[in-house]
């Protein structure tokens, strides 16, 4: 990182932004050109949930290669300047690779249902339709890399 003084060494932080933020990007490998998608997710224990469809460009893309980016942030406030380039963002994100895979099994399903579930707030106990649980699969990615990045001061 070039920035050292924006770099978050304090992985509790890192941690805090993992499971506080409510959109995850995914980047996939498509040829030439990266494939990124705006996700819901949850985080467990090293390890990102995303539910999906059974069919589509991610279940494609992840069939090809299972290496994938990540990119999560926590957006507080854009501070307005006199000039054009005084402008700044309050921000913390975090970046990361990893390799996902696609998880079919039933028990694995509720469990990143559950996970997602309980980041969102839903009430518990968790009931899944069978027929939904049949028609999705969950996205399991085993995070290999990660860093953050801050700038701004957070309360």
């Amino acid at each position: 990182m070039r920035r050292k003084d924006k770099m978050i060494t304090d992985n509790s932080l890192i941690e805090y932004i993992l499971n506080s933020s409510p959109v995850c990007r995914l980047g996939f490998v498509d040829g030439e050109y990266a494939y990124i998608v705006p996700v819901n997710y949850a985080h467990s224990d090293g390890y990102l949930y995303i539910h999906s469809a059974r069919t589509g460009k991610k279940i494609e893309l992840i069939e090809k290669n299972p290496k994938v980016s990540f990119e999560i942030e926590d957006v507080s406030e854009i501070i307005p300047a006199d000039k054009p380039c005084g402008w700044t963002t309050k921000y913390r994100s975090v970046m990361g690779t990893g390799t996902i895979r696609i998880e079919q099994d039933l028990p694995m399903k509720k469990k990143g249902l559950d996970l997602i579930m309980a980041k969102y707030g839903a009430p518990q106990p968790y009931s899944y339709d069978e027929k939904n649980l049949d028609r999705m699969v969950i996205l399991v990615v085993k995070i290999e890399t990660v860093s953050g990045k801050q700038s701004g001061i957070f309360l």
